[in-house]
């Protein structure tokens, strides 16, 4: 089945579609014929921004996840929902695990319900390589979530429920690459956890590809999962080094990168 089909004259909607993978999800849909992109995220600004740069295709709803009644508001009229809200730091949530309980697990709930009550057809719920073996606050939520979603598929005859899980999207908001570019810029030593942590990692367009190829491919119930590549992180902070500063970092690692402790929940 090809992309046009899936979304040809649909109702989409987006949450979490301030963050930079919601971002340029609804570049590419706006590209696939679709009726009407719903653009939902607690970011004035930027929903705001989005507004004024889009046809009428796009219709910005302020809101949460973790309220129910805006939500239901949000997937009325919608056929297909994308949802990227979630809280994301692993440090973060170590910290607040409530209010990760409350967006992850709480707000997947949320929105079952308003999918169910609007007979959308399908509900991507995109998750995290972090989920497998989960030993965080922050994995641990998005599993249950994940379970949520696919509990919803085996008893919603109308709705297709599935996930998909990502790995670090490389220069997202608040991933290593922006962090190690303005410390490099700045003239300071890039801060690492650990020199021997390793990421699982794509690109943006891989991540906008592999969603919208999972919402294609869904016949409910699955959880897809791409092949990822994994690099250590400090291998990323000498090629940046190298290419931003022009500094051959062989032998001077030591002086140009410093080692701060993993953080709670790595």
């Amino acid at each position: 089945m090809s992309e046009i089909s899936v979304f040809s004259g649909k109702g989409v909607l987006i949450t979490g579609i301030s963050g930079t993978v919601g971002q340029c999800l609804r570049g590419r849909i706006a590209t696939l014929g679709v009726s009407e992109i719903v653009g939902f995220d607690n970011n004035e600004s930027q929903l705001f921004l989005d507004a004024q740069e889009s046809a009428g295709q796009f219709r910005p709803i302020f809101g949460d996840i973790r309220n129910s009644d805006t939500l239901f508001e949000a997937c009325k009229g919608v056929d297909l929902v994308f949802h990227l809200a979630a809280l994301k730091h692993v440090p973060l949530c170590e910290v607040n695990p409530v209010e990760a309980v409350r967006t992850n697990i709480l707000g997947i709930k949320n929105l079952i319900d308003a999918a169910r009550s609007h007979g959308v057809e399908k509900v991507l719920n995109t998750s995290t390589d972090k989920v497998v073996n989960p030993f965080n606050v922050m994995g641990t939520s998005k599993l249950m979530g994940e379970q949520l979603i696919r509990a919803a598929n085996l008893t919603e005859p109308n709705t297709r429920f599935f996930s998909t899980r990502f790995g670090n999207v490389l220069g997202s908001r608040g991933s290593v690459i922006p962090i190690f570019r303005g410390q490099i810029e700045a003239g300071v030593p890039v801060t690492l956890t650990s020199r021997e942590m390793t990421r699982f990692v794509m690109t943006l367009d891989e991540a906008v590809s592999l969603i919208i190829e999972s919402m294609t491919l869904a016949v409910g119930g699955e959880v897809f999962v791409t092949k990822m590549k994994a690099i250590r992180v400090e291998e990323l902070a000498e090629v940046m080094i190298e290419d931003i500063r022009g500094v051959d970092v062989q032998g001077k690692s030591d002086s140009l990168i410093s080692e701060v402790g993993v953080r709670p929940g790595e």
